[in-house]
């Protein structure tokens, strides 16, 4: 009988322990589900897997819109941070004026920055802070593979280039040999210690097309910077 009741006490024991570990593992799921909801700002986990082509402005917003949604954060609205050049009698398009007026925070609660002056002056984005959709960190210089080359078609000040050369890779249409797309930093780390090679959004364009392997060449993968414009 003794045996018996000590028996008994294990099993309640061990069921007591296992639905802890179960309450545990559930409170710390939507904890960060909880963070992700708040998130409005991250770099995509993924390309579109033809190199810089979208589809244009609309189909890099819907690849921001369906990965935030799939994290939790489908309430926003969201926007790809990237320029688009003046074509077919239609004006440019600048990405700072396309990602509302901040503040932003990533994944785990860490503000970028408070305001659009902010994200093009002095802002917190860096390696530790521009974290994917998922909250996790993206590989930049000295990591393998590199991925720090963020597609963006922009100047620093956030604006659209001017002129005939594309720096837009076909405003997000080219996923072939033509054309380039100018690329920003994540990690704010390049080949010097400059301006260029720091500058998270128009460090160097793209060479030798617009193709996941030309942007894989100079350290990238086809990401995007998404930001929640409500």
């Amino acid at each position: 009988m003794e045996t018996t009741n000590k028996g008994n006490t294990m099993v309640k024991t061990n069921l007591t322990i296992a639905a802890s570990a179960v309450l545990f593992s559930l409170a710390m799921i939507g904890g960060t589900q909880a963070e992700q909801s708040k998130m409005t700002f991250f770099v995509t986990s993924v390309g579109s897997g033809k190199g810089a082509d979208f589809g244009g402005l609309p189909g890099a917003d819907r690849h921001c819109q369906s990965l935030a949604s799939a994290v939790g954060a489908g309430q926003h609205t969201w926007h790809a941070y990237l320029s688009a050049s003046a074509a077919e009698g239609k004006p440019a398009v600048n990405a700072r004026d396309r990602i509302g007026k901040g503040p932003w925070q990533n994944a785990k609660g860490v503000v970028i920055a408070k305001n659009v002056a902010e994200l093009h002056g002095r802002n917190n984005l860096n390696k530790d802070t521009a974290l994917t959709e998922k909250g996790e960190m993206v590989n930049g210089r000295g990591d393998t593979p590199n991925t720090h080359d963020i597609l963006t078609g922009s100047r620093p000040d956030g604006t659209a280039f001017a002129g005939g050369e594309d720096r837009t890779c076909g405003n997000w249409t080219k996923g072939g040999t033509e054309g380039a797309a100018m690329l920003g930093h994540h990690d704010r780390k390049g080949l010097r210690d400059d301006e260029p090679s720091r500058s998270w959004n128009s460090s160097h364009p793209s060479r030798g097309g617009c193709s996941v392997e030309a942007l894989r060449s100079t350290g990238g993968a086809g990401f995007l910077y998404c930001f929640a414009v409500n």
